[in-house]
């Protein structure tokens, strides 16, 4: 009897294993039209620039092996310094500005608002336009001579500021247009984790004589968390690569004081000719990008709410 049970799950297992592998043939061809450019036009890139930060190379002559010469190099030399910090302070101010304007605008929004359908694709509009025409505008908004800004600032009595022409402006003026931009974005995500959050919560709410602030701070934070942590780690990731709108408005000026770390692997690479250290920059953001990633997601599980 129990031969005869194992001889009936061996030809089970044996039917299943053609099917299987069937199957798995099926989900490979299907997967290939994504696949490849994947792994041509990313891993192949990746792996390449690898190879390249471990020699000097100014992309005419042949490759030289200098081992982790380039990281050496970079790690001591101060200008590295310097673009890291710059690019940790552009995050530093994009990020609570972006945020917070963000979550403002969906609360608003989603309040029962005539043409609120109008207002929300308005204010998404500038997150499907060109970075360089949106770098363009500010540029010409913020010009310290005849930028509407400063016209406006100059009518009601206060400063005028240089913005992309002083060193101490070019990078709060980068800032302002970033978050500017991204606001639609950061709109859209917390609109839709406000919209899944259960009314009966609020209604339950003001039975037990919660006030408007306390409903925000103790339902909506606690149930956007989920949103909150999304937008975090997608506008994080962004701010550390950020290069269009810091090419175009001030091109890592005046005097370096808005270069950030892409700007400077663009200029190792195509100014200087110093093709290993770019490629070396690269991989030294993605290890810090990555680290920051993996902190984030370990450390949601303290603040993070999935209800």
């Amino acid at each position: 009897m129990k031969q005869t049970a194992r001889d009936g799950a061996r030809r089970t297992t044996a039917n299943r294993r053609p099917r299987s592998w069937k199957n798995l043939g099926w989900v490979l061809f299907f997967l290939l039209p994504s696949a490849i450019p994947l792994f041509v036009f990313t891993l192949v890139p990746m792996v390449s620039s690898l190879w390249v930060s471990l020699h000097r190379w100014n992309l005419i002559s042949p490759m030289e092996w200098v081992g982790l010469g380039n990281y050496t190099n970079l790690l001591t030399d101060p200008m590295t310094r310097r673009v890291f910090l710059h690019t940790l302070a552009y995050v530093a101010g994009y990020l609570p500005i972006v945020y917070a304007g963000g979550l403002l605008l969906a609360l608003a929004l989603n309040q029962k608002l005539k043409g609120r359908a109008f207002l929300r694709a308005t204010y998404f509009l500038p997150v499907v336009t060109s970075w360089v025409v949106v770098a363009l505008v500010w540029k010409w908004l913020l010009n310290p001579t005849n930028g509407l800004v400063n016209q406006l600032l100059g009518a009601v009595g206060l400063p005028e500021p240089g913005w992309w022409t002083d060193p101490a402006w070019a990078l709060p003026a980068v800032i302002l247009s970033s978050a500017w931009k991204d606001l639609g974005f950061v709109m859209v995500i917390l609109l839709a984790g406000l919209q899944s959050v259960p009314g009966d919560y609020y209604e339950a709410a003001k039975v037990d004589g919660a006030n408007a602030w306390q409903r925000f701070w103790r339902i909506t934070l606690p149930l956007l968390s989920p949103s909150t942590f999304f937008v975090v780690v997608i506008s994080l990731i962004n701010g550390f690569q950020v290069f269009d709108q810091v090419y175009v408005m001030t091109g890592g000026g005046p005097a370096g004081s808005s270069q950030v770390v892409v700007g400077q692997i663009y200029d190792l690479t195509f100014r200087y000719g110093r093709a290993g250290e770019a490629s070396a920059l690269s991989w030294l953001l993605f290890a810090l990008i990555l680290v920051i990633t993996v902190v984030q997601i370990r450390g949601q599980r303290k603040w993070v709410h999935y209800a």
